[in-house]
């Protein structure tokens, strides 16, 4: 463990003004912060988990994480500088199934995706960058100066859930093809299943798209930062003495009112 001392860590001579520096970085062109409710996501599942769900009476949505995003950036067409950015998500899906009311629930796991797409202004710039790190038959690599897009997202949250049963009006998809990447994390085959019943999920989706691209840009330099702390990994302080300085977690035995969860 790091001993942190009184001073904080500072760089040698801060308040002292050296020169301009010419550094190359992402600038940050264009953001947008979206508040997504997704209704009736279907929940796809393999056909090794999809059997429990058919014969379930009632299922419950335990918990949904993001596995991946994909992103494309295009350029908007007739209308310079701004592209477009197409953005899926795949989510996982965790299911508690009850198939019986006396035996516990049983918990199988599904994917679930969605797709969105965002204009955003990137800038306009037409050159090529090649770089010496660059492989040398790469003859099909993307030396373009286009705009990168990013992506920000926490967990989604799992506002409501319910098992539908397929022959009730309503067209559902069935044998649906994944990328290869993503499939290689389930137990089974996604494309040859077809369910009898399906799983439709509703979520709230909290994301940040940004839109950067490289440029060259002057900062204002100081000095090398060299750090003030100091390892104390092999420190041989008595371990009781150490737990005397944690302390008490008093939010642990009582909980914080809402007045003073909205300070936190």
């Amino acid at each position: 463990m790091a001993e942190q001392r009184t001073a904080p860590v500072t760089a040698t001579g801060a308040n002292c003004f050296k020169e301009a520096v010419c550094i190359d970085a992402g600038r940050i062109y264009d953001s947008c912060t979206d508040k997504d409710c997704l209704t009736d996501l279907q929940v796809f599942f393999t056909d090794r988990a999809q059997p429990v769900i058919d014969s379930a009476m009632s299922i419950k949505c335990k918990d949904v994480e993001i596995i991946t995003v994909y992103l494309d950036v295009e350029p908007v067409p007739f209308n310079k500088g701004f592209y477009s950015v197409d953005l899926t998500f795949f989510f996982k899906v965790t299911v508690s199934a009850y198939t019986s009311p006396v035996a516990p629930p049983a918990n199988v796991v599904g994917i679930a995706a969605f797709s969105k797409k965002v204009i955003l202004y990137g800038s306009d710039g037409n050159v090529k960058v090649y770089n010496s790190t660059d492989p040398r038959g790469g003859i099909d690599h993307d030396n373009t100066n286009m705009p990168k897009a990013s992506v920000h997202v926490v967990d989604p949250m799992c506002l409501d859930s319910k098992l539908v049963e397929c022959g009730c009006g309503r067209a559902f998809e069935s044998g649906v093809t994944l990328p290869g990447s993503i499939c290689n994390l389930f137990d089974g085959d996604f494309a040859v299943c077809k369910p009898e019943k399906v799983v439709l999920i509703t979520i709230g989706l909290f994301t940040i798209v940004q839109l950067e691209r490289s440029v060259q840009m002057m900062i204002p330099a100081y000095d090398y930062a060299v750090p003030d702390k100091e390892s104390t990994s092999n420190s041989t302080e008595d371990p009781c003495e150490v737990f005397r300085k944690i302390k008490f977690p008093l939010n642990q035995f009582f909980p914080p009112k809402l007045s003073e969860a909205d300070q936190l």
